[in-house]
């Protein structure tokens, strides 16, 4: 006899907890987005509508294979192809880096200087998803924003995030932070670069085992990619431009110092919702 799909997600959500130790709302979460995956369903409200529908046996065989593969450690957002951020649907692969929300502190302390209505050049640096870039350009329609990544792969995926979304306010290039960038010059950067410790042991643990190290590792302290981007940063923004970086819980104080040490002033700091100052923020005076 077949199970239901209450019975099928109570089983998963059980396992969940079990295996990756995660909380049991977070495990439901899950386990219900891996069935309407299999059921090509997008909403919570599908799932409680027929979670007493006998499910299929080539479902369930489909639905089981998905949660081995998370029960593996593999990130939700690999086996689904997809992550929300800033409200929107974005395509991942594990060419690019997962989008988290701790990322849209950047967003949001970028929107709180763009204009609404006039134009403005925008520089996003390592744009993987492109999630900075489409939050932005999204909520911005008058901008005009430059996406970059090293990565041919990743960069095609924010291609495709692009036109799937319809905006058309964004181009992109393949290119190592600012190298194929030759003069232009923009009134604001974001970056969210890799700026984790290469001997972090947490490199080697839970989603970071899946995701691409070039966009999480960065040297023995994690900010060799941050004092690339800062050293160059000022060649490309116009008079009182903009530089935003995402970067680690710790590491505010050593990034504002070299926001100063550049010549950058007004330097400042973000905070997520936890209360950590996620995001340094310089204010170019060439």
């Amino acid at each position: 006899m077949q199970p239901t799909l209450r019975q099928a997600v109570l089983q998963a959500q059980q396992q969940l907890v079990s295996t990756l130790q995660i909380e049991p709302s977070t495990a439901r979460i899950e386990a219900i987005a891996l069935l309407n995956h299999v059921m090509h369903q997008s909403s919570r409200a599908w799932f409680l509508a027929h979670e007493n529908d006998a499910l299929q046996a080539n479902n369930h065989a489909e639905f089981q294979a998905l949660l081995t593969r998370r029960l593996g450690g593999e990130p939700i957002a690999y086996i689904l192809g997809m992550r929300e951020f800033y409200g929107l649907k974005l395509k991942v692969t594990p060419d690019t880096l997962i989008p988290r929300p701790d990322t849209e502190t950047l967003v949001e302390t970028a929107l709180a200087k763009i204009p609404k209505h006039q134009p403005y050049k925008i520089l996003d640096l390592g744009t993987g998803t492109g999630a900075i870039t489409l939050a932005i350009a999204s909520q911005r329609p008058k901008t005009s924003v430059t996406a970059v990544d090293a990565s041919e792969a990743a960069l095609s995926v924010a291609i495709e995030n692009a036109a799937t979304l319809n905006i058309k306010n964004v181009s992109f290039l393949l290119s190592n932070w600012f190298a194929d960038l030759q003069n232009q010059r923009f009134d604001l950067i974001v970056s969210n670069p890799p700026y984790i410790e290469s001997n972090d042991a947490h490199l080697g643990q839970g989603d970071l085992r899946f995701e691409p190290l070039s966009a999480l590792e960065s040297g023995a302290d994690g900010l060799d990619d941050i004092r690339s981007i800062i050293q160059a940063a000022s060649e490309h923004l116009n008079p009182n431009g903009w530089l935003m970086l995402e970067h680690g819980y710790n590491q505010a104080s050593e990034v504002a110092h070299l926001l100063h040490q550049a010549g950058f002033c007004d330097v400042s700091h973000a905070y997520d919702i936890a209360g950590i100052a996620r995001v340094s923020i310089g204010m170019s005076t060439s």
